[in-house]
């Protein structure tokens, strides 16, 4: 997905945006880059890889040899960024955050419309800040070119320009992902997570509204173009990309998963489905805090089976290539023997996509000697690829385990039943539940219900993106 953070101080806050910056490491595993400026040295940026190694030892050096009172730095699943843009709005300095499904349909458009080149990656694509550039010069100022960016953008785009003495933020218009500012005696700040700032001395003055455009400086924060309650952030940020310590629209994340737990045990008590189990366990790492919240509520003992080995493999997706990541996620897992050895075992895992982690976990399990794997799913089954945060690798719908099965019985005629399939309750919805614990080698399976979820969250519906589940913005 990727994150961003920058500041704007009476004094040098390149070690702020550093920091501030590897605090959101967790979002992105591809690249890292920082730009600053000061009139001395005038604009500073440097990129590097993160796929091999972290943001904070790429980095260091570079930090030292930089300067400015006016820094942002991005992590990026996607392109390499920030980029700078030379158009008649002058020198800048973008980066960006979400997706670009019609970028090709763009660029050639902007081509046809007189934009005389882009420069190109390696791969032969279009660099997303390079086009948010293009697109933001077809108008004669910052506020009417980023409006008009996000209007012709399908997906989902939030974006930061930094100019000589000012940063301007624009959360996506439908405010998937989160834009906060943070205040500090010295200046303000803007970032993705919360926690970020705080550590810095910054606190939380203020939170881009959907389709906000607010701009900040050593001063103070403006905001330029006015927001909307009307929002669509991705809930997933709670159940599971949002770091523990992570803030929301006021909501946080660990707060959030020990609700949402404690809603699956409660909805397994009254089902009669709670089972007859050891341990209640979460697979590391966001899948533990949803398991505690269902060990509080159902009563049955918390425990740790297994541990991530993460010193040096800290997400079991940083590699490329999909059979080192599986091969990686398998050799992270450390057993405690003792806890499972002839031990009846429920886990909590926040999601499951695929099924091919979670089928060798399993089977990691019995192998160290479990007598029964019990799984919950801390959200509903997903039954489509993300379009708006590219959430989910996979490149088919049919890679995801639920929808696998739906169009293996029923063909491409299935979709039409897929909120049967998501209930429990339904005759469809039993034989997915049976057919996964068959596939996976599970005793049990329930998933957490979009009810349930919408709950623990504690906003409207209305304002929570749940494409990933129902098919609908």
């Amino acid at each position: 997905m990727g994150g961003f953070f920058g500041a704007v101080s009476a004094n040098d806050c390149i070690q702020d945006v550093f920091f501030g910056t590897d605090y959101h490491s967790h979002l992105g595993t591809r690249r890292g880059g920082m730009t600053s400026y000061s009139p001395e040295l005038g604009f500073q940026r440097n990129i590097h890889s993160i796929e091999n190694s972290p943001f904070r030892t790429k980095f260091e050096h570079d930090v030292a040899a930089m300067r400015g009172n006016i820094c942002i730095g991005c992590i990026s699943d996607t392109d390499p960024q920030p980029i700078m843009v030379r158009s008649k709005l002058g020198l800048y300095a973008v980066c960006s955050i979400g997706i670009i499904n019609n970028a090709e349909q763009l660029y050639i458009e902007l081509l046809e419309n007189g934009c005389a080149n882009f420069e190109t990656m390696s791969s032969g694509n279009i660099n997303s800040g390079g086009l948010i550039g293009a697109l933001i010069a077809q108008k004669d100022s910052f506020i009417d070119g980023i409006r008009y960016a996000q209007e012709k953008i399908e997906g989902t785009m939030s974006l930061v320009i930094m100019t000589k003495d000012r940063i301007i933020c624009a959360r996506d218009k439908y405010g998937r992902l989160p834009i906060i500012i943070g205040k500090r005696s010295d200046g303000y700040c803007f970032s993705f997570e919360s926690f970020a700032y705080q550590k810095l001395g910054y606190t939380t003055c203020h939170e881009l509204k959907a389709g906000e455009i607010t701009e900040i400086t050593k001063d103070g924060y403006n905001i330029l173009v006015e927001g909307t309650d009307d929002m669509k952030i991705c809930t997933f940020l709670w159940t599971y990309y949002g770091y523990p310590n992570a803030c929301y629209e006021g909501v946080n994340v660990e707060v959030m998963r020990a609700r949402n737990g404690e809603i699956m045990a409660e909805t397994d008590m009254k089902n009669g489905k709670l089972p007859d189990v050891d341990y209640v366990c979460g697979v590391p790492d966001s899948g533990i805090p949803h398991a505690i919240g269902y060990a509080n509520k159902s009563g049955i003992p918390f425990a740790r089976p297994f541990v991530k080995y993460t010193p040096t493999w800290p997400r079991s997706f940083m590699p490329t290539n999909q059979s080192i990541r599986n091969r990686v996620a398998k050799m992270k897992l450390i057993p405690v023997h003792e806890l499972i050895e002839g031990k009846k075992l429920l886990f909590v895992d926040d999601s499951i996509v695929r099924g091919t982690q979670m089928r060798e976990t399993v089977e990691f399990l019995y192998e160290n000697g479990a007598k029964e794997v019990h799984m919950r799913s801390a959200c509903p089954p997903i039954m489509y690829g993300c379009k708006y945060l590219n959430f989910s690798r996979s490149t088919s719908e049919l890679e995801l385990i639920a929808r696998q099965i739906i169009d293996e019985r029923e063909g491409a005629e299935g979709v039409k039943y897929i909120n049967e399939y998501s209930d429990t309750n339904t005759e469809r919805g039993a034989f997915l539940r049976d057919e996964i614990c068959r596939r996976l080698k599970l005793t049990s399976l329930e998933f957490q219900t979009l009810e349930g979820t919408v709950k623990a969250v504690g906003k409207p519906e209305c304002q929570l993106c749940s494409y990933c589940w129902t098919g609908k913005q």
